[in-house]
C-alpha cells in the first residue's frame, strides 16, 4: 500500500516536470528562435520615443540673442531588430566607414539586444536630411529629435559656459531626473542655472510598422507627455559693448568687469584669451575641450572670478575711506613726501617715483602717493591703542565690507574670494604677536600677500560710484516670461564707510583723469569721469596694467575695471580700454585719437614664448643687483629667525625696495 502511494506521487511529479520543461522549452523556442511572432508584432509595434525639451535661450539686456538652439538628430539602434540592410549605403550616409559601424554596433549589443540605443549622436540637419530619405531601409534604425546649443556672436564664453553629456555622478546627484544621454549645464550660466534651462522631457508613444514607417500616435495620444520648454533668460549683459570689450582685449590677457552700479548688474564680462563658444557644441567637443586645456595661455580660466592679483594703487582708494571712517585721517589731513616713506626707525624707505610735497586727501588720491598712504595704514596699526594684531584686525574688517576676502556671490560657480591675510598670519611669520605696521608695509599701497580680483575691483566702484552701497554683482537679470528677479540680487548691502567720507576721494579720482593726474590720457569730452590708475608688481615677469572707474560722476551708469597683465604701465594699457567702452556705453561713440585705438586694437602683450633652460642659467648667473631685487614686494617673506628685532630687520631690507606703483 505505501508503496503504491509513493509510486503515485513520483509520477505525478514526472508529468509536472515533464510539462513544465515542454513549456519552457517552448517558450524559448517562441522567443528566441522562431522570428514569426517577432515579424508579426513587428507589423503593428508601439514605440515610446523621448521627447526631448529645448533649453531656455540667453538674451543681452536688449533683447539681443547670445545663446540659441539648433535641431540635431540622434540616430538610434535596436540591435535584434537589425536585419538584411545595406550597411555600406548606411555608412556613406552618415560619413562613417564599416570598422565604424561595427564598433557601434557592438556598443548597442552590449548594452541590450532588445532595447533602442543611442547609435549616433548629435548627426546635424544636413546629414540627416539625406539619410531620412534612405530610412526606411534600415530596420532597426529610427531617429530622436534633439537641440544643441548655438552662438551667433561667439562671444562670452566663459559667461555663458557649455553643455556636456551627463556622466554617472550626475545621474546618482539628480535623484532620478537625467538618465544616459540626456545632457546638463558643465560651466557657467548653463550650469549654475541648469535647474531652469534644462526644461522637462516628453513622451511619444508612437506606431510604426515592420519598416519603420510611423503610422500615427497610440490612442491619439492620450497617454503622451508634452515636453515642456526650458525657461529663458535676460542677461544682464550689453552684447554691442561685450563684442568692442573682447576685440580690445585680443592677445593680451587679462579681464574686464564692468557693473550698473544702482543694480549690480554686470554689463560687460571679458576673460581673455576666449575662445570660441561654438567649439563646445557637437561631436567634436571632446577634441576641442582637451585642446583648450592644455592651451599655455588657460582661456578655460575665468579671470574676472578666479585670478587673484594684488590691487596696486587702486587700493589706496579703500584705504583713504577706511582710514576715514576709522578716525585715524580726514579731509584735511596732510603729510609731507619726499620721494618716500621712511619707517623701521627711519632705516628703510617705500619709495616713491617722485616727490609730492606737501600732500593732501585730494592730492594724494590724483597723484597716487605711496608715502600718504604708509603713513595712513601706520596710523590705522600703530596709533588705536591696541595691538598690532587687535588693529590690523579691525583694519581686515573694513576691508571685508568692500567685499575683499570673502566670495560677493555673483551668479557663476567657481568664484574666488581673493586673499587678506589674517593677523594669525603674521603672527606665525614672525613668532610673536608684537608686529607692527613695518612688518607688512607693502599691504598698504595694495602689494604684498594682498589679492583681489577684477570682480572685486569693479566692485570696489560701484561702492564708490554709489557713495557707499552696492548690490550683488549679478549676470542674470530677468528669468523666465515674468522676468524675475532673484532676491539675493535686491539687497543693499552697505561697505561700512559713511556718504559724507566719499566726496573728497571721489574729488581726487576726479582730478587724476580730468586735471593733469595719472589717468589725464583717458579723459573723455563732456563725460566727468573718475578713475584710478595702477601698474601692479610682478614678480614673475612685466607689471600688470591696472585702471578702475565710474562715470559720469553725478548719477553714474557704469563702473569698470580693466586689468591687463604683463603690459606695464595702467595709463598706457588698460586706461584706455576703460575710456573707449563707457564713452561707448554713454555716448555711443569713441571719440579717443585713432591712433591710441590702434594700438590697443592691435597690440599682442601675450606672454613670450619661455627661452631654452641654459639661457634661463646664463642669465640667472649674470651678478646685476638691481635684478637681484627687482619686484620682491609680491613675494612672501622668508624669515629663519624669531627674534622680534631680527624679524623687524628682515621685514626693512624686504620693505626697502618697495617702488611705487603708478605712472
Amino acid at each position: 500500500m505505501n508503496n503504491s502511494f509513493f509510486n503515485r506521487k513520483f509520477v505525478i511529479q514526472g508529468i509536472f516536470i515533464a510539462i513544465a520543461l515542454v513549456i519552457v522549452a517552448r517558450l524559448f523556442y517562441l522567443q528566441i528562435i522562431d522570428d514569426r511572432y517577432l515579424l508579426s508584432a513587428n507589423n503593428n509595434v508601439m514605440r515610446k520615443v523621448i521627447v526631448y525639451p529645448a533649453r531656455g535661450v540667453i538674451l543681452d539686456r536688449d533683447g539681443q540673442v547670445l545663446v540659441q538652439n539648433e535641431p540635431v538628430y540622434d540616430i538610434m539602434v535596436t540591435p535584434r531588430e537589425v536585419k538584411d540592410i545595406d550597411t555600406l549605403l548606411l555608412c556613406n550616409l552618415l560619413n562613417i566607414d564599416t570598422a565604424d559601424f561595427n564598433t557601434r554596433m557592438k556598443k548597442a549589443r552590449a548594452h541590450s539586444p532588445y532595447r533602442a540605443s543611442q547609435f549616433m549622436k548629435q548627426v546635424s540637419s544636413i546629414t540627416f536630411a539625406k539619410f531620412q530619405e534612405h530610412l526606411y531601409k534600415f530596420r532597426g534604425f529610427y531617429y530622436q529629435n534633439r537641440t544643441v546649443r548655438s552662438y551667433p556672436d561667439s562671444i562670452a564664453a566663459q559667461f555663458l559656459g557649455y553643455i556636456q553629456e551627463v556622466n554617472e555622478r550626475d545621474i546618482e546627484k539628480s535623484d532620478g531626473f537625467y538618465r544616459p544621454g540626456d545632457y546638463i549645464g558643465a560651466s557657467g550660466v548653463e550650469r549654475a542655472y541648469e535647474d531652469l534651462l534644462r526644461g522637462k522631457r516628453g513622451v511619444k508613444n508612437q506606431m510604426v510598422d515592420a519598416l519603420n514607417r510611423p503610422k500615427g500616435s497610440f490612442m491619439e495620444g492620450k497617454y503622451d507627455t508634452v515636453a515642456v520648454t526650458g525657461d529663458g533668460l535676460v542677461s544682464s549683459l550689453d552684447k554691442d559693448l561685450q563684442v568692442l570689450a573682447e576685440k580690445m582685449m585680443k592677445n593680451k590677457l587679462g579681464s574686464v568687469v564692468a557693473i550698473e552700479p544702482s543694480t549690480g548688474e554686470i554689463l560687460t564680462f571679458v576673460s581673455s584669451p576666449s575662445y570660441n563658444p561654438n567649439m563646445m557644441v557637437g561631436r567634436d567637443l571632446g577634441n576641442n575641450y582637451m585642446k583648450l586645456l592644455y592651451d599655455e595661455t588657460k582661456p578655460m580660466f575665468i579671470r574676472p572670478i578666479q585670478a587673484s592679483y594684488p590691487p596696486g594703487s587702486v587700493f589706496k582708494v579703500v584705504a583713504a575711506l577706511t582710514g576715514q571712517q576709522a578716525g585715524v585721517i580726514n579731509e584735511q589731513s596732510v603729510f609731507y613726501c619726499p620721494g618716500g616713506y621712511r619707517y623701521g626707525g627711519g632705516r628703510a624707505i617705500m619709495r616713491c617715483t617722485h616727490v609730492d610735497g606737501a600732500t593732501g586727501l585730494v592730492k594724494s588720491i590724483k597723484m597716487s602717493c605711496n608715502t600718504y598712504y604708509g603713513y595712513v595704514y601706520a596710523k590705522m596699526i600703530d596709533s588705536r591703542g591696541m595691538s598690532g594684531p587687535k588693529a590690523y584686525d579691525l583694519w581686515r574688517e573694513a576691508l571685508g565690507k568692500f567685499g575683499l576676502g570673502h566670495r560677493l556671490g555673483i551668479d557663476l560657480p567657481g568664484e574666488k574670494p581673493g586673499l587678506v591675510p589674517t593677523s594669525d598670519f603674521y603672527t606665525k611669520r614672525y613668532g610673536n604677536g608684537s608686529w607692527r605696521s613695518g612688518y607688512n608695509i607693502s599691504l598698504s599701497i595694495g602689494q604684498g600677500e594682498l589679492g583681489i580680483t577684477p570682480l572685486q575691483m569693479a566692485n570696489i566702484m560701484a561702492i564708490v560710484a554709489n557713495r557707499g552701497f552696492y548690490y550683488r554683482p549679478h549676470l542674470i537679470k530677468g528669468i523666465g516670461e515674468k522676468k524675475i528677479v532673484k532676491e539675493e540680487f535686491t539687497e543693499k548691502i552697505f561697505a561700512g564707510v559713511d556718504a559724507k567720507y566719499y566726496e573728497p576721494v571721489i574729488e581726487g579720482m576726479s582730478q587724476a583723469v580730468n586735471q593733469g593726474g595719472t589717468g589725464a590720457a583717458s579723459r573723455i569730452p563732456g563725460i566727468e569721469m573718475c578713475g584710478k590708475t595702477g601698474t601692479v608688481q610682478n614678480p614673475h615677469g612685466e607689471n600688470h596694467a591696472v585702471f578702475f572707474a565710474f562715470a559720469p560722476r553725478h548719477n553714474p551708469k557704469i563702473a569698470i575695471a580693466v586689468f591687463v597683465e604683463n603690459a606695464g604701465y595702467g595709463g598706457t594699457w588698460a586706461a584706455p580700454i576703460a575710456s573707449m567702452l563707457v564713452e561707448k556705453y554713454l555716448k555711443d561713440t569713441i571719440t579717443l585719437p585713432k591712433y591710441i585705438q590702434d594700438r590697443v586694437y592691435n597690440a599682442n602683450l601675450l606672454p613670450k614664448p619661455k627661452k631654452p633652460k641654459e639661457t634661463e642659467v646664463k642669465k640667472d648667473s649674470t651678478k646685476n643687483p638691481k635684478d637681484s631685487t627687482k619686484n620682491k614686494t609680491t613675494a612672501p617673506l622668508k624669515s629663519a629667525a624669531r627674534d622680534p628685532k631680527k624679524e623687524q630687520s628682515a621685514v626693512l631690507v624686504h620693505h626697502s625696495q618697495v617702488r611705487r606703483t603708478h605712472e
